[in-house]
């Protein structure tokens, strides 16, 4: 459904009182960072990070991204919190937690990731991503005009190999395993796992992608989605933010509401 979602700016307090312990979970790029060109370029501000670790020093903190599980960890460089890298698959956090999901498919992935690189390579801008557990061909750099070929090439290496699908994110085609598990998914197992899955701990995810929606839907009953736009859109969201600066401030008076000490 498409509505303009009222801003958790405007709504912090009535967020932080809706349960007697919140758990808080981020997405990354475009979250806590702005989307840029390159995905390396994808840089923490040394604010976001304090921000992201001070609320970590009241309730449970995890951050939910697309990039390899090590990647994200260094880049969000905060120990005391938990990681869930390429949506979820590869799972790792304080005293032991730890999962992987699918790791059958590592090799297919492998020879999906080699024909992807062969049969893009003329194609200039594009950007061949290999994480763990997917493959993502980028083409935010590649002509309008080249971007339906690397659609093309995307879906005929999907189609080779059926133990893969192909997911959409803002300016990528992404192949991963194809099996029951996303973000939602992940989110759940990671509530369960910290001992989170009680009716007085209330989660929030904050993110701005498609795939996103999986974790907005598992929590929808539960919690709270926040989405960041800038146009409404159709989503299971049920507040929005503007901008990772917007995330920062919502971050930082969300700690202010909560009172010393609660993380428990």
């Amino acid at each position: 459904m498409t509505r303009k979602l009222p801003s958790a700016l405007e709504h912090v307090h009535e967020i932080a009182i809706r349960g007697r312990q919140l758990a808080v979970f981020l997405d990354y790029d475009g979250t806590l960072t702005p989307i840029v060109n390159r995905p390396e370029k994808a840089l923490l501000s040394d604010s976001m990070r304090e921000a992201v670790r001070a609320l970590a020093a009241r309730v449970p903190v995890a951050i939910l991204s697309g990039r390899d599980l090590d990647d994200v960890r260094q880049r969000v460089n905060i120990d005391a919190i938990a990681y869930a890298g390429c949506h979820g698959f590869d799972i790792a956090g304080p005293l032991g937690l730890r999962k992987q999901v699918a790791t059958e498919c590592l090799p297919i992935l492998d020879a999906a990731e080699k024909e992807l690189r062969q049969k893009l390579a003329g194609i200039p801008g594009e950007l061949v991503d290999r994480k763990r557990f997917s493959v993502a061909a980028h083409y935010r750099n590649v002509d309008e005009n080249h971007v339906e070929r690397v659609e093309r090439i995307v879906n005929e290496v999907a189609a080779r190999h059926r133990e893969l699908r192909k997911i959409e994110n803002k300016k990528v085609y992404e192949l991963q395993p194809d099996i029951d598990w996303n973000k939602g998914r992940a989110l759940i197992w990671l509530l369960e796992s910290l001992g989170l899955d009680r009716k007085e701990v209330f989660p929030i995810y904050i993110g701005d992608d498609r795939t996103d929606e999986d974790a907005f839907g598992a929590i929808r009953q539960r919690g709270a989605g926040i989405l960041l736009s800038e146009q409404p859109r159709a989503t299971g969201a049920s507040y929005s933010l503007k901008n990772p600066s917007e995330v920062e401030c919502f971050l930082r008076k969300l700690v202010a509401c909560l009172p010393a000490g609660a993380d428990s």
